[in-house]
This record gives C-alpha cells, structure tokens and sequence, in this order.
C-alpha cells in the first residue's frame, strides 16, 4: 500500500472491496493465517457470500469480519469508505472538517463526525521509548476564537478574557538528530492547570533524567536542574540563544492552532485531546529529507493501529456516564 501516493489513487483501489480486505488481512494477521479474535482458534473458514469468517471452536459468537476487534466494529458504513476517510484525516495537514468528510464521503454529518473521532482514537500514541537527548518543554492555551462561534455557543463558553475559558495543554519535544537520521518527535496532553506540580510530573513521566532540557521562564520549571541539563529561554528577552529555545514547539502550537481555528473553528474541551491525538501523529510521522516518509506509508502506520480499540457514541458523547450516574 505504499505503492499509494494520492488520494485519487487510494479512492479507486479502496471501492473494491478485495482490495480491503488483503490490506486489512495483512495487517491484522501478518503470518497469512486468519484466527479468531474471540479465542484465537485458526479453525475458521471464510463465508465470501456474507464476508464473514466461522470459527469452530463452538463459543457463542462463532461468526466475525475483518471490523471486529477494530475501531470500525458494529459500523454500518463500508471499508469503501472507511479507509479513504481515514487517508484523509492522516494526511490532510490542518485536519478535515466533518462537513468536508460528508461530502466527500457521502455520509451525513453526523456519520462523519462520529467516524472523525473513531479514527482519531485510532491514532493514539501507544507509547514510545521515554525522550532523551535534547528536549523542549512548553505549554499554552486553546479555545476557540469568540468571533467564529455561534451566539448559543459563545454565551455558554466566554465568562471571562484571557485564559478564563480557554483549555491548557503541554507538549514535550525531542529533536531530531540529523546525524543519526531521525526527526523530531512530539507528545501532548491536556493538563488541568500550569501548577509546578502538574508541568513536572509530566516531564518526569516522559523525559529521562539526565537529558538536555529546555523552556520558557515560566516559574513552574524552576528545580527540574536538580534532574535535568535546565536551561531557560525568557521571552520577554529573547526567543534564542544558541540551542536553548522553545521553537520546535512553538511550530507544533503553530500547526494545531492554525487546523482549529481553520478547519474546526471551535472544539469543546473535553474532545480536545482527540484533536491533539491526530496532530501529534500526523507531526510524529511526518518524515523529512533523511528519513522521507510518503502518504501511503503514513496510511499503512495509521491503519496498523485499528485493532484492539473501541469507542462508541454513547461513550463519545458522555451519555454511558450519564446513565451509571443515573443508576445511582
């Protein structure tokens, strides 16, 4: 599939559905022999009529398709459009709107949005190895942009100025090092405040002691010298002084503001780190001029991440938590 370099050709050999399938069948079983995803049992044969497999190991759920077990399990909507919509969610820079992906998928807008957020979950980071080498640390605020939302909406979300109703989320960066052929890599999170506490506890949990690190003078940094190589940049003085600077960073804030207030124009907070799943990946697995990574291999990355993972509309959208508090 990294044969695939743009999205015409992706959409013309995805609507064959045999061609889904020996994608799916590669990924999900590299070895070439199909099993279970209930127990596990290769004693299946494969129903082309139904596109459905059998097991006959005799458990209560004998039959299962290429989507179970993935994050387009219980879905109506056909591989056809599954994997062009998540080519599309990978390898469009500044994100796609779910009115964009109706339309291009012909689903309706609530389709869309429910498949956005699905395959978003999909690209989660399942953990790499803790950060080294050069570090960066920083973190800023998002919200939505007053002006761009709706009266309703902004009378619920705007109580104050500044930061008052805006969300904060911190970034750790690892630069690349070109001698060793390898790119920065990026990871985010959504934190409840700015509190010394909260910034390095997430430090800690993703740099390893030792390491060159660097921030902004934000006063909640101040003691990581005791575990790391600290330096400091103050912005109110400068932005660079040789290698200690924030900048990697700051373009990753850059990127991701630019697709909200672009592409999403407002995104609530408690979807927020969805969104900051999808640009992590996409600037994780961007490649560069050493390391070039194209489309179709970002796709394959991205699809490779499918199984395991379930989220459903009721969990998406609070309503599960909604009926076990209710249940009390």
């Amino acid at each position: 599939m990294e044969s695939l370099k743009t999205l015409r050709e992706a959409i013309i050999h995805f609507s064959k559905f045999e061609n889904c399938k020996a994608l799916m069948v590669q990924l999900r079983w590299p070895n070439g022999k199909v099993s279970c995803p209930y127990c596990g049992s290769e004693k299946v044969t494969y129903l082309a009529k139904n596109r459905v497999w059998k097991c006959y190991t005799g458990h209560p759920r004998p039959k299962f398709s290429l989507k179970t077990g993935t994050i387009f399990e219980d879905s109506p909507i056909a591989l056809e459009k599954w994997l062009p919509a998540l080519w599309l969610v990978v390898n469009c820079k500044n994100g796609i709107s779910s009115c964009e992906l109706a339309r291009d998928l012909g689903v309706t807008q609530k389709s869309a949005w429910f498949m956005a957020h699905r395959l978003r979950y999909a690209l989660k980071d399942g953990g790499f190895n803790i950060m080294s080498g050069e570090c960066e640390a920083d973190e800023t605020f998002i919200g939505g942009k007053a002006r761009n939302m709706h009266m309703d909406v902004k009378k619920r979300r705007i109580t104050g100025t500044g930061t008052k109703d805006k969300t904060a989320v911190m970034g750790i960066l690892e630069r690349g090092n070109k001698d060793k052929g390898t790119y920065s890599r990026v990871r985010t999170a959504v934190v409840p405040n700015r509190r010394k506490a909260t910034l390095q506890a997430e430090v800690k949990a993703n740099v390893q002691a030792g390491a060159a690190l660097y921030s902004d003078a934000l006063l909640s940094y101040d003691g990581l010298e005791q575990e790391y190589a600290h330096q400091v940049v103050d912005h109110a003085v400068e932005y660079v002084r040789g290698k200690v600077h924030t900048n990697g960073l700051e373009n990753f804030w850059s990127l991701f503001k630019r697709g909200i207030n672009g592409t999403y124009v407002s995104v609530e907070p408690f979807h927020l780190f969805r969104y900051l799943d999808e640009q992590e990946f996409r600037f994780n697995n961007r490649g560069n001029r050493e390391v070039p990574v194209n489309d179709g291999q970002r796709f394959v990355m991205a699809l490779s991440q499918i199984t395991g993972k379930r989220l459903t509309y009721e969990h998406l959208t609070g309503k599960d938590q909604e009926s076990y508090t209710a249940a009390f």
